[in-house]
This record gives C-alpha cells, sequence and structure tokens, in this order.
C-alpha cells in the first residue's frame, strides 16, 4: 500500500464506511477502506444487542422526527438512500431481513454478524476496492492535488504508508463504546482541516438517579409512560419499556429521553423522570379501583403487588416514606427519579454533537471548507433516536458521500 494513489479513500470500516465500499464495488474508481481494528464492523455487531437492528421502515414523515438535531439536513440524503433502499441493497447481498414491533428491521437470523459479513463478503470480491485492516490513519492534509494521508501499520509500528486520495471520505464514527476503536480520530482529522466540532456528548445512554436502589436492576416495565422535566418543566413524554440496569435507567424509554436530560445535566440544570405506571388507567378511575379492592386489614405492600410487578413493589414504597392508600393514586402514576448523573461513552450507543452540519453539504456530504473531503455517519452531528435510526443515517449518508466522490471526476 506504500506510496499508492486512490481515486477515494475511506477512512474507518464500520457501517457508514462499509456502505459506501459496498456502493463503490464495481465503479471506475480505486478505493481503500482503512481501518483501524484486525475487523471492519466492530461495533455493528453489538448493535440491537447483538442482532443489529438495521434500519426503521417508517415513512419520512414519521421517521424524521427520531432524527436530531436537524432532520431537514439529513432529508436530501434518506429520500436519495432510504430505509427500504438499505433493506433491498441487504436482500440483494444475500440478507434476508424481518420487520418486528415499532417497526423495526433486523436479519432474519437474529445475528449481528450476518450483516456485518454480507457486506465485508461482496466487497472483498470486488477488483477496485481494498479493504486494508489493522491500519490506523494518523493524519490527512491536502496536498497540491487531493489529499496525503499517513496510515500506520499496526502490525509492523516502524512503518508508515503515505498514500495519495483524491477524495477522502471520514467514517470513523464518533466516541461511544471506544473498545471498538471509536476514539474520536474523525473529530482531530476534521478540526486540523479547518471544521467547527460541536461539543459531543453521551446519547442513548443509561440516566443516574440518586439514591439509586439497586435492587430494581433486571427489572423491566413495559405499557409505562415517562416523562422527563427540565427545571421543574416538562420537556419529553414516552410511552413503552423501561429497564432498570447497573447503569441506571435504560431501555428504549430511558434512552429516548437521554440526549436532551444529557444535554441539560451538562448545562447544571435540574432534571427528573416521573414514571406513570398505569398510564392507560385515568388516576380518577384507578382511585376508584383501589376503593373497591382495599380492605382495611391489608398490608399496603400486599395490595401493591396485585399492581405491580413483584420486585417494583418494596423499592416504589421505599421511595416515599409518606405512601398512603389515599395517595396511591397519585403516586403510582408520578413515580419521580432525581437524575445525578449519566454513564459515560463507555456504554452510551451514540455520540451526539460532532462535525458542524453547517459546513458540510447536505446533499454530497461533502465539506464546505475542503473540496474533495466527505463525512459520512456518526462523525458528525447527527444522530437519532434507538430503533435503527442512527444505522440509517449511516447508510444515507455513506451513499450520499461515495456517489458525490465517484461522480466527482476528481
Amino acid at each position: 500500500m506504500s506510496s499508492c494513489e486512490y481515486d477515494i479513500v475511506i477512512v474507518g470500516g464500520g457501517a457508514a464506511g462499509l456502505m459506501a465500499a459496498v456502493l463503490a464495488v464495481g465503479k471506475d474508481c480505486r478505493v481503500a477502506v482503512i481501518e483501524k481494528n484486525d475487523q471492519c464492523g466492530k461495533k455493528m455487531l453489538i448493535t440491537g444487542k447483538g442482532r443489529c437492528n438495521i434500519t426503521n421502515s417508517r415513512r419520512w414523515d414519521e421517521f424524521k422526527e427520531h432524527i436530531h438535531p436537524d432532520s431537514g439536513f439529513f432529508r436530501p440524503s434518506f429520500m436519495a438512500f432510504s430505509n427500504t433502499d438499505t433493506v433491498s441493497l441487504l436482500g440483494r447481498l444475500g440478507l434476508a431481513t424481518v420487520e418486528e414491533r415499532g417497526m423495526r428491521i433486523f436479519p432474519i437470523s437474529g445475528r449481528s454478524v450476518d450483516v456485518r459479513n454480507a457486506m465485508v463478503s461482496y466487497i472483498s470480491r470486488a477488483g477496485n476496492v481494498e479493504l486494508c485492516c489493522k491500519s490506523e490513519v494518523i493524519s490527512i492534509s491536502r496536498g497540491a492535488v487531493g489529499f496525503d494521508v499517513a496510515v500506520l501499520r499496526l502490525e509492523d509500528r516502524m512503518r508508515v504508508d503515505c498514500i495519495h486520495a483524491r477524495n477522502v471520505i471520514v467514517a470513523t464514527g464518533g466516541l461511544s463504546y471506544p473498545s471498538t476503536g471509536s476514539t474520536g480520530d474523525g473529530y482531530k482529522f476534521a478540526s486540523k482541516l479547518g471544521h467547527t466540532i460541536v461539543e459531543t456528548m453521551p446519547s442513548l445512554t443509561a440516566l443516574i438517579p440518586y439514591n439509586y436502589n439497586f435492587s430494581l436492576v433486571g427489572l423491566t416495565l413495559r405499557n409505562v409512560s415517562l416523562t422527563l422535566e427540565v427545571d421543574g418543566g416538562q420537556v419529553q413524554q414516552e410511552f413503552g419499556e423501561l429497564t432498570f440496569t447497573t447503569g441506571g435507567l435504560e431501555g428504549a424509554l430511558g434512552f429516548r429521553v437521554s440526549r436532551k436530560a444529557v444535554h441539560a445535566l451538562e448545562a447544571g440544570r435540574k432534571v427528573e423522570v416521573v414514571i406513570d405506571l398505569k398510564p392507560a388507567v385515568p388516576e380518577t378511575e384507578l382511585r376508584d379501583r383501589i376503593q373497591r379492592e382495599y380492605r382495611k386489614d391489608m398490608k399496603l405492600s400486599r395490595y401493591l403487588e396485585r399492581l405491580l410487578p413483584l420486585q417494583a413493589v418494596k423499592p416504589f414504597m421505599d421511595s416515599d416514606s409518606s405512601l398512603t392508600v389515599s395517595n396511591l393514586p397519585v403516586r403510582l402514576k408520578h413515580w419521580r427519579f432525581s437524575i445525578k448523573s449519566y454513564v459515560d461513552y463507555s456504554r452510551a450507543v451514540v455520540t451526539s454533537g460532532g462535525v458542524s452540519l453547517k459546513e458540510i453539504s447536505r446533499k454530497t456530504m461533502e465539506s464546505k471548507v475542503v473540496p474533495g473531503l466527505y463525512f459520512a455517519g456518526e462523525v458528525m452531528d447527527l444522530d437519532g433516536d434507538t430503533g435503527g435510526y442512527n444505522l440509517q443515517i449511516a447508510f444515507s449518508t455513506a451513499a450520499a458521500a461515495v456517489n458525490a466522490a465517484i461522480a466527482s471526476g476528481r
């Protein structure tokens, strides 16, 4: 690879980098994917709890509500390469998919490795795309024409290759799950090339309450409502499943509100979440039911076993020393947790923040600062909710970037 020249160098072999490479197969261009891990798609293997939630089948008018901070930026790339295009392409690579609850799309095998392997296998058979693992990009600089990319060969730390690229796609991911190789390299490259980096924070991460009751760990509350309050005002409300883990409040509900919660905590604001354990039952109806069913000789804890999962009964009671049968209807619909902190990047699913969208073309993902430089995926200040949205961001923006780089003719 020493002193080689490529039409396109893709920095990072994760979801975005692999999709860009897949779409470059068979095109009239020479492409190299530079990946510092010993294999590509390492983070993909842990997505969707090891099952890989590939995308979400919602139409754009609903899909856009799950994209942050600017769904309008994402719209052109989604329209050019949508969730249906993702499923269709993977199908052509031999990967069958299935739609599950919440319109989430998974490989029918239920194995993340099958998604990664389908993409890598297809790329590996191509004559014009090279996959270069155990190779770390240490710098990207502008040359007289194109870019000079310094690559450290990790199997031989005394060797640094200098390769030339007419175009570069930065698809290095963010900072989440650093054990998979996401260590913020792309931010350094972008910054040195003149780009603004929007402050990064963990997102889709566990929220840690004050005085967290660890006896809740392992409990999943289904069909509950979760309200996020900041400085006493409601800012978000979600319905679904909430899971208590060793990290704190997780599951779909915890993750959905974590983005705004983390930003508020970083700003020094008061953050609380309120669980409605009976969202389908109005408070007055719940009060009538309790009055009918509760007998004076009953222990409140025994009665609560009719209303709550057994594991939740004691923590629920312990959280409120003033709990009585009279205020029980209110408390069931307002189980309040004050949030102290959040779990860092080590377990965060995605990174909020990144390369400023103001400096990137929304149609091509090309830098407005440096022609020939493109971005794809999590490295940008663009992220989504849990449910397949983040992988689709990676796939759509990668498609926009590689197609524009190929069409540029540089």
